[in-house]
């Protein structure tokens, strides 16, 4: 179960509609790979923006704040509407990239900082292609291939790579945002956060909306917990929720919305296989190296007008192939996640099969046709202190009693922000070395498609 990626940053510079002129944005580069079986891999230069919520916000004659420390500003955002037209969202240089926001750019990808030199806590980045848009993939019938370093992540943070259903442009056009893709506007997610400042061209200033879509999770992880995970919804693109459709926990209508929050989750540790992930030589998988992470999004007659049967997993460290954590759980079996498995551990968890209620993976399967926008994030959980990753998770619930409570080895006593944000302050997470293309073409060891070692070793 994924959480919202809320912002966290401490310097209540946040949100805005219309295009700053003070700063000429300098987006990190962020090199991609494209690959086919045929004709090899060919390497795209693209870049990185970071979402608007991170950014400063002014009026648009000057410098005044729009956006302060959680509150709109009276004089300029009465109203939604009227906010998008007198506010704009400024760039970044460089510089600031690196000290206020901890994003730097490395060899092959880039590296976000959990709390930067200038005090910032956490980030969220967009993939680009260009200068005006995001860069979207089509993935089904597809392997997504990546290098991560979660090493110096301690229980309680998450480093998470994903996709989501936005908009191409980041609702560039739409009401009076003018913005867009360049300045990281348009988020949405499948907890339809209500934090997102900037929803369909106008403000958010009475917080009761949230950005609604589809949701894949890649990889969420720290060094001691991981997990991939499938979010289908019943709506099509980014959607502007209220009231029930936005499935609010708080409001017990979180099996309501459009969404399905929970997901299908694959967390090895959650299902039985404790020596999958973890920190150290012990586990098969050693979070303390960087790991080569990859995701096949299978179809049910291997082409691409398929739907979409089964999401697999494998790793590749130290030049070894190593297969994805297997359930070991009574009542529930596979290494990768299909729909059979979904509601099975659902069934088992005791668990509402939304996944299933929301069009499983045959929904996902059509929103990876569609086209998805890469996200990067690194962050911290004041919500649940991220219990639902590495700990156990109801609250009030053992995590030896009911299977499935447990989702890692944290005690989660030191998961909290206020802990993290000061004993692991200098923790950060590398994105590196980024791939897509045809099933078995992104990696090799000794010149063999890992692929083809993988089905032998199946």
């Amino acid at each position: 179960m994924a959480v919202a990626k809320a912002a966290f940053g401490l310097l209540g510079l946040c949100a805005a509609q219309q295009a700053g002129k003070m700063v000429n944005e300098a987006s990190p580069p962020m090199p991609l790979t494209h690959c086919t079986k045929a004709g090899g891999c060919t390497q795209e230069q693209l870049s990185v923006t970071i979402d608007a919520n991170w950014r400063w916000v002014h009026d648009v004659n000057g410098w005044e704040n729009c956006f302060t420390d959680g509150n709109w500003s009276d004089r300029f955002c009465p109203d939604g509407t009227s906010c998008a037209s007198k506010c704009a969202l400024e760039g970044i240089d460089a510089a600031g990239y690196s000290k206020t926001y901890g994003i730097e750019p490395v060899n092959g990808g880039i590296e976000l900082k959990f709390v930067s030199p200038g005090g910032n806590v956490g980030s969220r980045v967009y993939l680009m292609d260009g200068d005006e848009s995001y860069k979207v993939f089509k993935l089904k019938n597809r392997e997504f291939t990546f290098d991560v370093d979660v090493s110096t992540l301690a229980c309680g943070l998450n480093g998470a790579l994903y996709f989501v259903e936005m908009d191409a442009h980041g609702d560039k056009g739409k009401g009076n945002n003018q913005a867009g893709a360049k300045y990281g506007t348009g988020y949405c997610d499948a907890q339809c956060p209500h934090d997102v400042k900037w929803q369909a061209g106008e403000a958010n200033v009475d917080g009761q909306h949230g950005m609604c879509c589809f949701e894949m999770d890649i990889w969420e992880a720290n060094s001691r917990a991981t997990a991939f995970t499938p979010h289908p919804c019943s709506v099509h693109g980014a959607y502007r929720c209220n009231g029930t459709a936005c499935g609010d926990g708080a409001t017990g209508e979180r099996y309501m919305g459009v969404c399905d929050k929970d997901g299908c989750d694959f967390n090895a540790w959650r299902l039985g296989d404790t020596t999958n992930f973890g920190a150290g030589p012990e586990f098969a998988v050693n979070s303390l190296k960087p790991i080569t992470v990859v995701t096949q999004f299978l179809t049910a007659n291997g082409t691409d007008q398929g739907e979409l049967s089964e999401i697999r997993r494998f790793f590749v460290q130290d030049s070894k192939v190593i297969g994805n954590g297997n359930a070991t759980i009574p009542g529930i079996k596979g290494d990768s996640i299909t729909d059979e498995f979904c509601s099975a551990q659902k069934a088992v968890f005791q668990d509402p099969d939304d996944h299933k209620a929301k069009g499983g993976l045959k929904q996902m399967g059509e929103a990876l046709d569609r086209g998805l926008v890469l996200a990067l994030s690194l962050w911290d959980d004041g919500a649940t202190e991220m219990r639902w990753l590495d700990s156990s998770f109801p609250f009030s619930e053992r995590g030896d009693g009911r299977p499935g409570v447990a989702r890692g080895p944290c005690s989660s006593s030191d998961n909290s922000p206020k802990f993290l944000r000061i004993e692991h302050a200098t923790a950060s997470v590398k994105y590196t070395n980024i791939k897509y293309g045809e099933i078995g073409s992104t990696t090799s060891s000794g010149g063999r498609r890992l692929q083809e070692t993988m089905t032998m070793l199946m």
